[in-house]
């Protein structure tokens, strides 16, 4: 694979993943880090190749699939950790692929690459579930970035929840903040990640009304490229999973003009 002045597609290795420094709190950090699994889709082989290579040097153990069906086969009987999924594949495109694992309850984090940069192609991608998007060429340093940022959200949510409230009762719903479940009569409603968070901020915020740029900051975060109208999207599939009635929302209600509310009283 050719290699550009500009470092694209360049690894940027070094001889050895740096030993963590005893006593300094790192060690934890790593060892949690090296403990993920991460599927990549790719067709391209030598790219796969490259991407895996580098990936190898920060988490335990990395698949390599070239199409997107037998990623839905091997996300059926494998556990994984995050998704580095394309766009263009055969068989069965990403956006395909991230929304039928969607639809299915899967909630995956997925990092989805793309030769397209326009913004209608970033929108679309978010929509159908993924959880960030890059757009080839890039640099192999920037995905080994954004992938150790999105495992490092995802550990970041789970410490920051405390101890004394780690479950929450909202309308017929109950929200294990820890184990990320939201429970109906027992049963579990597949969420996605942002999903899942949102209705942690309603949940830890009852009768306050957010506007959907407060939502934007406080679930994907300032600067990430989302627009306003990936809230809206995402509130109504949530609206879908958990109101009794989506058409006439009796949990999430909408504030006209500013945002939206949890209407629910909520129940410790």
């Amino acid at each position: 694979m050719h290699i550009s002045a500009t470092g694209h597609y360049t690894s940027g290795r070094s001889e050895g993943t740096p030993r963590p420094v005893p006593g300094t709190g790192t060690e934890a950090c790593v060892d949690r880090l090296f403990a993920h699994r991460i599927l990549v889709v790719e067709d391209t082989v030598e790219l796969a190749s490259l991407v895996a290579d580098n990936l190898r040097e920060i988490v335990k153990e990395v698949i390599v699939c070239g199409d997107g069906r037998a990623a839905l086969r091997t996300l059926e009987r494998e556990r994984v950790d995050l998704v580095v999924l394309d766009v263009m594949l055969p068989e069965l495109g990403g956006l395909e692929v991230c929304r039928a694992l969607r639809a299915a309850g899967n909630t995956v984090p997925i990092l989805m690459l793309s030769a397209r940069s326009t913004e209608l192609d970033r929108i679309v991608g978010i929509e159908f579930g993924a959880d960030d998007y890059m757009v080839k060429p890039f640099s192999m340093l920037e995905l080994l970035a954004r992938v150790k940022a999105l495992f490092r959200r995802c550990d970041l949510q789970a410490a920051s929840v405390p101890a004394q409230n780690n479950r929450l009762m909202v309308a017929d719903l109950s929200i294990d903040q820890v184990s990320r479940e939201v429970l109906r009569d027992g049963k579990p409603i597949p969420l996605t990640e942002k999903e899942f968070d949102l209705i942690c901020v309603f949940a830890n915020n009852p009768g306050r009304v957010f506007s959907r740029s407060q939502l934007l900051d406080l679930v994907w975060g300032s600067g990430t490229g989302v627009y306003e109208g990936t809230v809206t999207s995402h509130i109504n599939r949530l609206r879908a999973r958990i109101e009794p009635d989506p058409a006439n929302p009796s949990i999430i209600q909408t504030v006209w003009g500013v945002g939206y509310r949890l209407h629910a009283p909520l129940r410790s």
